[in-house]
Formats: C-alpha cells, sequence, structure tokens
C-alpha cells in the first residue's frame, strides 16, 4: 500500500449508480488518504460506504491485489486537515510516489480543501480481502 501509486475507489451516486475512479492516494496508520473533487466528494457526503481496491500485474497469473470496503471522511476544512493524525504522513507518502524532491529530500503533497468540492478523502477500511494468483498451481 505504501509503494504502488493507484487505486480505485468506488462510491455510491445518486440513484445507487456506482461512480468508480482512478485515484493517486497515501496510506499511513491503516488508512487510505485521497485528494479528490467533483462526484465523489458529493457522493461521499451523501454515503460514506466504499470500497477501493488496489491490484498488480498484467497477466492473470501475475495478478495481486487488495480490496477494502469501508467507510471514508471528507476533511472539510483546513482546521480538520490539521487535527487528523495520519494525513502528514499521507501526504508524505503521496510526495515520495510522485517523484516530488528538491535538495535530496521527498516534498509532501500540497494540496488542501479549497471550492466546494476539492477536498482530502480519509478511508478507513473494516473488511479487507487480498489475492495472489502466482501462488495458484497450473
Amino acid at each position: 500500500m505504501r509503494r504502488e501509486t493507484r487505486i480505485r475507489i468506488a462510491t455510491i451516486g445518486p440513484g445507487s449508480k456506482i461512480n468508480l475512479t482512478p485515484m493517486t492516494y497515501g496510506w499511513a496508520d491503516g488508512q487510505v488518504y485521497i485528494f479528490g473533487r467533483g462526484q465523489k466528494i458529493a457522493n461521499l457526503r451523501r454515503n460514506p460506504t466504499a470500497t477501493v481496491l488496489v491490484d498488480i500485474g498484467n497477466s492473470w497469473r501475475e495478478l495481486q491485489g487488495v480490496m477494502m470496503h469501508g467507510t471514508a471522511q471528507v476533511l472539510e476544512s483546513s482546521e480538520e486537515e490539521e487535527a487528523c493524525p495520519g494525513l502528514a504522513e499521507a501526504r508524505l507518502n503521496i510526495g515520495e510516489k510522485s517523484g516530488l524532491v528538491k535538495d535530496g529530500q521527498v516534498i509532501p503533497y500540497g494540496a488542501t480543501a479549497s471550492g466546494r468540492s476539492r477536498r482530502w478523502i480519509v478511508f478507513e477500511p473494516a473488511d479487507i480481502v487480498s489475492w495472489n494468483n502466482e501462488r495458484l498451481s497450473s
């Protein structure tokens, strides 16, 4: 989770339509941190239920992944961001994954709440399912 760069987050939209979106994310304290905007934020404000998926591998045999069901909190202000214990570590994790480096030091991803819908999402897993097809016999 600390190494991979892409996650897919599924949220429940109006009329129970599922919105599935690939995103960049950070991992800290056993939670997923995503800076998002638009429909994902509107969906999570209405219903905090979400599923996230990280997978790697190109062929079926190489496929490995983790899927987590849980709830997400939208951090609505810079004050909520400052009070969030894992956000600083997650920002640093995203900076590392994104190659944000200055003078040999990783720079934390600096996005912060703005406008009506640019917000941090903190996803807390309730169930975790993982798989590794490399372990399957022929």
